[in-house]
């Protein structure tokens, strides 16, 4: 238990220097304001020097989940929420994801925000296809962040080493397609170790943060975390709900359960502002509608970082979830 706090704390002073200065008003916190009204607070992208909203959109509930006539809604009311920052990925529909940006948020907005998409590209040439084939859907000539998507294991880093992959991300980077380049993963925590070992020159790590991940011995946050912020990339939380499976039932992919941590042992806030209160530079949020989208962008209105004591609570009290089918996108 000791060494757990020492953690948090280590964890807890690093995500202070994240966070950049913010208003007060009623309660509420927020951020300052651009062309499109207030803004969310702003937390540092590691040593890009880009400043980042806390909150941002997750692409695969935007190109799958919902009409296009709501993925338009729940644009448009991320931006009115001071949202700025905007996730997909190539593989998400089969650029359906992508397409709905490059029509609903490209056109007016490509300049107030931070976009980022991936690319699961097993070899150089495909890469390349991606990389095209994702400017072209977005309706943009650049991305502010491209990564490389859903590492496997260490044997798959090597496998994408060795076909030349992250020769394209290299190139896409000094060509000006790609400001930043990074990379992502939720099934292997030693695959993201694994390309740090293997590499210097990326600038952000995106990877599961919630608590019963903490609890895990396939921890993200105790493996990778650690090593990630000792470089200064910047860190994307993913799967801070544990891609929905926090609650008593996932109709995508038609899961039960008969104990949910929500709201048996934690709630939706708790979980959230335990992501907060980790050096995380944005959570990335799935939301299946405009006014779940809403309710994130409250609790962001709300966030007062918890403490290691609470955090710690918190991890306890679902820690026996730890390695089961809760956290299902990991390696059995």
């Amino acid at each position: 238990m000791v060494d757990r706090r020492d953690f948090l704390k280590t964890m807890a002073g690093l995500t202070a220097g994240l966070m950049l200065p913010y208003e007060t008003f009623a309660g509420k916190i927020k951020g300052p304001k651009d062309r499109l009204g207030d803004l969310l607070p702003l937390r540092k992208l590691g040593r890009t020097g880009e400043q980042i909203t806390m909150l941002g959109v997750g692409g695969y509930h935007i190109g799958g989940s919902m009409s296009d006539k709501e993925a338009q809604r729940t644009i448009e009311a991320a931006l009115e929420g001071g949202i700025r920052f905007f996730d997909t990925a190539e593989s998400y529909q089969d650029g359906e994801s992508e397409k709905r940006y490059g029509r609903y948020l490209t056109p007016k907005y490509r300049e107030d925000v931070f976009l980022m998409t991936k690319s699961t590209a097993p070899d150089a040439k495909t890469a390349r296809e991606h990389l095209e084939g994702s400017l072209r859907r977005l309706n943009t000539d650049y991305v502010d962040l491209w990564q490389v998507h859903s590492l496997q294991s260490p044997q798959d880093v090597d496998n994408r080493i060795q076909n030349g992959v992250l020769d394209v991300f290299r190139e896409a980077k000094e060509s000006g397609k790609a400001r930043y380049i990074g990379f992502t993963g939720h099934h292997d925590p030693h695959a993201h170790y694994h390309m740090l070992e293997e590499t210097d020159f990326f600038y952000t790590a995106q990877m599961p943060i919630n608590p019963i991940d903490a609890a895990s011995d396939l921890s993200f946050i105790k493996k990778v975390v650690p090593e990630v912020t000792k470089r200064n990339m910047g860190l994307l939380a993913m799967k801070t709900l544990a891609d929905g499976r926090f609650f008593a039932s996932k109709k995508r992919v038609g899961w039960r359960s008969d104990d949910p941590v929500i709201p048996n042992h934690i709630a939706v806030r708790d979980a959230i502002h335990f992501a907060w209160s980790m050096p995380i530079s944005v959570l990335i949020t799935g939301a299946d509608n405009a006014d779940m989208l809403r309710e994130k962008i409250g609790l962001a209105r709300d966030f007062a970082k918890l403490s290691v004591s609470d955090r710690q609570q918190i991890i306890d009290r679902v820690a026996g979830f730890a390695g089961g089918d809760v956290e299902y996108y990991k390696k059995s």
